[in-house]
């Protein structure tokens, strides 16, 4: 059996742009030439894509670091480079990216062969026939490609099921499952029998079907870590439903109002949103003698504790109370999914449009080394010194009047910058003139 994979880390490195050049023509018949240096092609970008017949991120164990192609570099006679092909990805439906370093959630992919790009490509850097007017017919100026992305993810599945199975381990989650699906889970009278989420497809006869997961079994301080603890409780999340199933078991040694009320603590303690989440009491093992007594005492110990839901008592062995357990969640799944529906329309008349908003690329910060040494660090500024081929004079006429400006020199005078202080930029290091 496959190990199950529910949580990895990856880094992913986009493509570089292809550098542009600088040409110039040559053809007998063109009289004055001209320029004729072509751009650089994107690099590629690192998309991933939902599919549906993945059920771990088993790929992503042993294969952590992936890089997508680099960009072509422009040609002579104003040919532009190839663009690198996009690297694809697949995911398990279910599957949220986050960025490792900020923790922010990148996207959700929750749909079949829904797309989300991870990392972005670098542009192609312009070649010397974008650089030409009437002061400089012949510029030997051309960009270097611009880097593509480079983050390191962390890659969490989270289980896509209507309804969830909960409760503590041989309380009969997995024979339940086993029963109203085609699912085949391993099933054993021993804690921690299931140590994967088992999914399957339940259909009534009137047409109606939901999927229902089987998750692993709970303990006393699961949200702290204790047993399998916390890697399986983010299976719960996405549910519409939760099943708490009891064990009416009277020879398992435990109480069943305590049993309920600890994995409800574990589930606030992980989540209090999981507080308002739709449960059904699930009474299980009822084909066992006595079991009827201890379901008697559960309901008096939920009226005592002021918990007014109602108890289904089943039997997976006989199939007693299977039937109108099944109807009535699926009764309840369709009254979720119309509230949900009354949300999203709520939200969607709030919210109007979302935008992300970057930082200013054109931010930037001086820091004094050593005397007669600066620093100058900001995005923008970095970016646009590794786009600039630093081979031709013209570019680097071009890039210090950018950086003029860009503000940069009388920030440094500000500094307390003087004639021949040297100034770096990430890797470019020059000589500062007033």
């Amino acid at each position: 059996m496959p190990t199950f994979v529910d949580q990895t880390k990856i880094e992913v490195q986009a493509g570089k742009g292809g550098d542009g050049i600088v040409a110039f023509r040559h053809e007998k018949y063109v009289p004055n030439g001209g320029p004729a240096g072509g751009d650089g092609g994107r690099g590629g970008s690192i998309i991933f894509v939902a599919d549906s017949g993945l059920r771990t991120l088993m790929d992503f164990r042993y294969r952590r670091k992936f890089k997508a192609e680099n960009g072509e570099n422009g040609r002579i006679k104003s040919q532009y480079g190839r663009g690198a092909k996009d690297l694809y990805l697949r995911v398990p439906l279910g599957t949220t990216v986050y960025d490792f370093n900020t923790n922010e959630e990148i996207g959700d992919l929750t749909e079949n062969k829904q797309e989300l790009i991870v990392a972005h490509g670098g542009r192609g850097g312009r070649g010397n026939i974008h650089f030409a007017n009437s002061v400089n017919t012949a510029p030997e100026i051309a960009e270097n490609g611009e880097p593509g992305e480079d983050r390191v993810l962390r890659l969490e599945l989270k289980v896509l099921a209507d309804v969830g199975l909960v409760g503590f381990p041989s309380v009969g989650k997995s024979t339940l499952l086993s029963v109203v699906t085609k699912a085949k889970p391993k099933i054993g009278a021993y804690d921690f029998t299931t140590l994967t989420p088992n999914l399957g497809i339940v259909i009534l006869p009137d047409g109606r079907d939901f999927s229902i997961a089987d998750l692993p079994g709970l303990i006393e301080g699961a949200s702290q870590g204790v047993g399998l603890g916390i890697q399986f409780l983010r299976h719960i999340e996405r549910t519409k439903v939760i099943l708490h199933l009891v064990s009416m078991d009277p020879d398992n040694g435990r109480s069943a109002i305590e049993d309920y009320q600890k994995i409800r603590k574990e589930l606030l303690s992980y989540d209090q949103n999981l507080g308002k989440r739709r449960e059904i009491i699930v009474a299980t093992q009822m084909d066992l003698p006595q079991a009827a007594d201890k379901l008697a005492k559960f309901k008096q110990d939920l009226k005592q504790a002021a918990i007014n839901e109602p108890v289904y008592p089943i039997s997976s062995v006989t199939h007693q109370g299977i039937e109108q357990l099944l109807n009535n969640t699926a009764i309840l799944i369709e009254q979720v999914e119309q509230e949900q529906a009354k949300e999203n329309i709520k939200v969607s008349q709030v919210i109007k449009e979302y935008r992300y908003e970057k930082s200013k690329k054109d931010e930037f910060t001086i820091e004094k080394l050593e005397d007669h040494l600066f620093e100058i660090k900001g995005e923008g500024l970095e970016k646009l010194v590794a786009r600039t081929n630093l081979d031709y004079q013209d570019s680097i006429i071009r890039l210090a009047r950018q950086l003029k400006n860009l503000g940069v020199d009388e920030a440094l005078r500000k500094s307390g910058a003087v004639d021949g202080d040297d100034v770096v930029i990430g890797t470019f290091n020059f000589e500062f003139v007033q």
